[in-house]
């Protein structure tokens, strides 16, 4: 069915298999060789066929199945006229390499997925100094265009540049990958960054998506002048959940060692929501809320701010965000005072959150995929490698 089957197996053109058999180490070997063709010399530039000798050479290639393959080509080496004596050149054999660019392929291929340098170079029958050398190869340039939603945050790199790099996501659904990997989230770094981008992609930006960082907010308001800045919800809900369970921790410390442990390992009835629990769980929520008017009134703010987030209707979210805000101000509960006042300072960033509902999430996703990187490699210092590594797998 497949007369050159060759070509479709090892995807290799212009051989002949002479023999195929397994080595010591359960390896498969084939034995390979090419016609006779009129070469060009390097030296003169003139065409020869004159054969000088033959050697064999041992090259890796794609693995089969279970077995490493090795390829062992008898090469062939012309003479000239003008005394010159050289190798003929194979299509999918590199220069002064010994694997095929099938092999190379092969490697930068499962480098896309969340795995060690060690485990690739397993599979491939290689060294681990060879698969680093292979991924350095790659090289992803600095992008000069924006999308319209521009999602940043940063994660716990430990790179050789500083403790923190900086992330920034593509955020528009269905195109959404990874942009850039900066090396620190330094203000100053990152206005050397954005201010090299031609302000004409900058103003393309009509949503700055962040969490609620301060100088991320400098950034947005200094050069995305036509974006809207969205605080990612994840990052205000659970300002209110640290809340309430920092009224409990405060409550526990007054309790018997008893009591206090039952607070402690029930705390995720207080956290959830009311509405969720079973009925046998509401009772028990009960109780342990009739015990501290402060953490029932805690209670409320908290359960109150859910169906706020759950609200559709923006007018009414709005009113009720603002209502809820004076309530915690004047609560007597210093917690929830506290993050009153984070939300007034951060009132127009949230709100605009609930109006048009674009979150962090995809970036959230791209920083754990880093993460499992991180913990496969076990870190990897060399930040133009994590950057490329990271762009080779998120990109």
């Amino acid at each position: 069915m497949y007369p050159n089957y060759i070509k479709h197996l090892l995807q290799i053109e212009d051989v002949k298999v002479k023999k195929v058999y397994y080595g010591i180490d359960n390896t498969i070997n084939i034995m390979l060789e090419t016609k006779p063709s009129q070469h060009i010399c390097p030296c003169c530039g003139k065409s020869t066929s004159r054969v000088h000798d033959y050697r064999n050479q041992k090259i890796k290639h794609i693995p089969m199945g279970m077995h490493s393959t090795i390829l062992i080509l008898r090469k062939r080496r012309y003479s000239c006229s003008c005394g010159k004596r050289f190798y003929e050149n194979y299509t999918w054999l590199p220069k002064y390499q010994h694997m095929t660019r099938q092999l190379i392929k092969y490697i930068c291929h499962k480098l896309r997925d969340t795995v060690s340098y060690k485990h690739v170079a397993k599979e491939s029958n290689v060294s681990i100094s060879t698969v680093i050398r292979t991924f350095n190869r790659i090289n992803y340039p600095k992008l000069d265009t924006f999308p319209e939603i521009l999602c940043i945050d940063e994660f716990r790199g430990n790179a050789e540049t500083d403790k923190y790099q900086c992330i920034l996501v593509d955020g528009r659904k269905k195109h959404q990958h990874v942009i850039e990997i900066l090396p620190d989230r330094k203000q100053h770094h990152l206005t050397e960054y954005f201010i090299s981008i031609p302000r004409k992609e900058r103003e393309k930006v009509k949503f700055f998506i962040q969490d609620m960082w301060l100088p991320y907010k400098e950034i947005a308001n200094t050069y995305f002048k036509n974006a809207k800045i969205v605080i990612d919800k994840y990052h205000f809900v659970r300002q209110v959940i640290w809340a309430i369970d920092r009224v409990r921790r405060r409550l526990q410390k007054t309790m018997s060692a008893k009591l206090r442990k039952y607070y402690k390992y029930s705390k995720s009835l207080i956290l959830k929501r009311y509405k969720n629990l079973t009925k046998e769980q509401k009772e028990k929520c009960d109780v342990m809320l009739l015990y501290n008017d402060e953490l029932r009134q805690a209670h409320f703010l908290k359960e109150w701010f859910f169906d706020i987030c759950r609200e559709t209707k923006y007018r009414v979210v709005r009113e009720e965000f603002s209502r809820w805000i004076k309530n915690a101000e004047s609560s007597g509960i210093k917690d929830f005072e506290d993050v009153a006042a984070t939300f007034q300072r951060w009132y127009k960033e949230i709100l605009n959150s609930f109006k048009y509902g674009y979150t962090n999430g995809a970036t959230e996703g791209f920083n754990n995929k880093i993460k499992v990187l991180k913990r496969v490699s076990y870190g990897i210092k060399n930040f133009d490698r994590f950057r490329n590594r990271i762009l080779h797998i998120c990109g």
